[in-house]
């Protein structure tokens, strides 16, 4: 009796440890939740979304050009690396050799190279040659992070459909090029396009490699050879600013790009559940 009410004790001890140290680890993430609500939540309006940013010094102004410009980075992203990462992804699921080994290890070794390196590499490539800094070379250098995200995920997704499926349709006579096609990808549909928005909010709210390609507009542009700003960009140089009025836009900023990566998380957890495997 006695070993059996220590252990209900030891028991009870060790969960109200382990729920004591979850307190303390999402407890930061709340405080800087709450303190970009405090600063943030009153800055952000209509005209705050739909204005262009006013000179230095002048109260009022938006961040028009940063939401634009963030949209047009992550398009050019994304149409850049999904097909690309979905295509690898397949090959490594589907073959098993020194090759697609190397490949694997190119993968993590490109996921851990850190996010300014990539932009310098993206200003080396791009931005010299073309003589200017640009949306597209920015892009460019978020698709390279992108990459690996949508390249793991698509092949952890495949390689959990059953051999049975591809077996299926190979004794129907069903190509290989088709079974992948119609069979494989949609099996997995739902894993993919959650990598997919995953590597969206991965690259959404980077700074680095944009300082070094992007570069920043403060006007309106979409066009792909030209400057554009970003949020995390307009964050970064607003905070740095000696201007009150760039402070309270930088904190609205910042809320608007909280909300949008919480929109993308919950898009992906909503994929996970409409197509399950």
């Amino acid at each position: 009796m006695e070993k059996i009410k220590f252990r209900i004790y030891k028991n009870a001890l060790f969960k109200g440890f382990v729920f004591l140290l979850s307190i303390v680890s999402i407890t930061p993430i709340f405080l800087i939740l709450f303190q970009i609500l405090k600063n943030g939540l009153s800055a952000v309006n209509f005209s705050f979304l739909a204005n262009v940013p006013k000179p230095p010094g002048e109260t009022g102004g938006g961040i028009l050009n940063s939401l634009l410009g963030t949209f047009v980075l992550i398009l050019i992203s994304f149409v850049l690396s999904m097909p690309i990462g979905i295509m690898t992804g397949i090959f490594l699921s589907e073959f098993r050799n020194k090759f697609s080994g190397t490949v694997r290890v190119l993968v993590n070794l490109l996921q851990g190279i850190p996010s300014i390196v990539i932009g310098i590499a993206a200003y080396v490539w791009i931005v010299m040659p073309m003589h200017r800094f640009s949306a597209f070379s920015g892009g460019i250098a978020l698709s390279l992070m992108m990459l690996p995200v949508i390249i793991k995920s698509t092949e952890e997704t495949l390689k959990l459909i059953p051999d049975s499926l591809k077996e299926a349709s190979y004794a129907l006579g069903v190509s290989y090029t088709r079974t992948i096609l119609k069979v494989i990808l949609p099996s997995g549909i739902g894993g993919i396009i959650s990598g997919i928005i995953i590597g969206i909010s991965r690259v959404a709210g980077e700074t680095a490699p944009l300082l070094f390609t992007a570069f920043g507009n403060p006007f309106v542009s979409i066009n792909p050879l030209k400057p554009v700003d970003s949020l995390p960009l307009l964050i970064f140089n607003y905070a740095m600013s000696p201007y009150e009025s760039w402070h309270k836009i930088a904190w609205g900023a910042s809320l608007v790009l909280i909300l949008f990566i919480l929109i993308l998380n919950i898009s992906t957890k909503m994929a996970a559940e409409r197509w399950k495997m």
